[in-house]
């Protein structure tokens, strides 16, 4: 574990606070879990646009070619066979 002083508007630490015990769990937790949170969504963003530099316009047509014509299924009918 390493320490880390950051200063924080006095709003978005009172928030803090609050919804930290709100969950039942330290301002620390609450912040340290808000960063994971954030730097994974980061990671995916840049992951998602790396496969999608790799994509190909021919491929996807070609794949969505072999998709049968055919009307959703209505979730609220398990029979429904459209």
């Amino acid at each position: 574990m390493s320490a880390l002083s950051i200063r924080l508007p006095e709003s978005l630490h009172k928030n803090a606070k609050i919804y930290a015990a709100q969950e039942g769990i330290s301002v620390n937790q609450l912040i340290s879990t808000a960063l994971a949170e954030k730097l994974s969504a980061l990671a995916t963003e840049d992951y998602l646009e790396q496969r999608a530099a790799r994509g190909a316009r021919a491929k996807f047509d070609a794949a969505l070619a072999l998709v049968p014509d055919v009307a959703p299924q209505d979730p609220q009918d398990p029979q429904d066979r459209s």
